[in-house]
């Protein structure tokens, strides 16, 4: 009766998303875009996939920005046209989806104010996902307390911003303590949500959210270390209060005075005990070639897992994980794409392989 009820409302638009899923680039095609000799040979083989002749219209030479813009074009295409056929509560659920790349985008424009630039320029490198219709009333505004006002009044990400902040804390605060506090707001709101929908949605999206909050909590935590501008109290404070670090870890890893001590942590939760083995394992798929350290070897293994997760994802059916989900492996494909082409363009072919393949 379950799968009966949702398929009636969801069974189409799911039907669709599992279809996108199938044409994920597999191991045999990266095999193939890694013996490119030039991004035309890239264009040429990726037009044999399921990206087909996106990037047809496109003058030489090619640049990997291009081929990731059109790339991204595509992913974005299909989301909305599962958003414009989408009913409740999956249209609630799809806008929770949006308002990660919302949040990214007004903290774009909050900094770009606070440096006194022209905002709208600043339109043009927004993520197309997080545009809303109101956007550009947010470049009217000439200083930060106009923006915030806008903010409140324009967009869906008002009531973080309203619970989180005044407008003279935009001024006084690090730009990435904004982000980072509006993120926490916007998670637990999420997570909070999946838990109204029942299972098997609330068990699919919980285990992933919660994922993700403890890898921003392990992120801020490291990333504190390297300054003095964040006290303890304030880290604790950007901890999303969700995870499976919460409550035990989160308070421990506020207290961490380095890295070890986060391994400490993390080695309470079985998962993530392999996160800190090792220091020299890198891939590039997902960081500027030549960076190095912890916090890299961390991203990718964090990246890993997020794949994983959501891999798992499509293991359930009647769900809206699923949706979720191929939004988070086909972004995981385009940056590997990405990392392919670049390692082409600049002849870096001893680093084309460090990409994190999804099937």
């Amino acid at each position: 009766m379950e799968g009966l009820f949702f398929n009636v409302n969801n069974g189409f638009l799911e039907g669709i998303v599992r279809g996108y899923k199938t044409g994920i680039l597999t191991q045999s095609h990266y095999a193939s875009l890694t013996q490119c000799e030039s991004l035309e040979d890239l264009k040429t083989q990726l037009s044999a996939t399921d990206y087909g002749n996106f990037l047809a219209n496109e003058p030489s030479p090619l640049s990997t920005a291009t081929i990731s813009d059109r790339a991204t074009q595509i992913l974005v295409d299909q989301f909305n046209f599962a958003r414009s056929n989408a009913v409740e509560p999956l249209g609630k659920f799809l806008d929770y989806i949006t308002y990660a790349y919302m949040i990214d985008n007004v903290v774009l424009l909050i900094t770009g104010t606070l440096h006194e630039r022209d905002t709208h320029e600043l339109l043009g490198r927004c993520h197309p996902l997080g545009v809303f219709d109101t956007m550009p009333a947010l470049c009217v505004a000439t200083n930060v307390e106009e923006l915030y006002h806008s903010v409140l009044v324009e967009t869906p990400l008002a009531p973080y911003f309203r619970d989180c902040f005044s407008a003279a804390d935009l001024d006084d605060l690090n730009i990435e303590i904004i982000r980072n506090t509006v993120y926490k707001a916007y998670l637990e709101d999420f997570y909070n949500f999946v838990g109204t929908l029942g299972s098997p949605t609330l068990e699919v999206m919980q285990n992933i959210l919660a994922f993700e909050a403890d890898r921003r909590t392990i992120n801020i935590t490291i990333n504190s270390f390297d300054t003095d501008e964040l006290t303890k109290e304030q880290r604790a404070k950007l901890f999303p209060a969700i995870g499976r670090l919460f409550p035990a870890g989160n308070n421990a890893l506020a207290k961490a005075d380095d890295i070890d001590q986060v391994r400490q942590v993390c080695d309470n939760i079985s998962e993530y005990r392999s996160f800190f083995e090792g220091s020299t394992s890198v891939s590039g798929a997902n960081h500027d070639v030549g960076e190095m350290g912890v916090a890299t070897q961390l991203e990718d293994r964090f990246f890993r897992m997020e794949v994983h997760l959501n891999k798992q994802a499509f293991m359930q059916q009647f769900q809206y994980g699923v949706f979720y989900s191929y939004m988070k492996l086909k972004e995981q494909e385009i940056r590997n794409v990405t990392w392919i082409a670049e390692c082409i363009a600049q002849d870096a072919r001893d680093r084309i392989q460090d990409f994190i393949p999804i099937f």
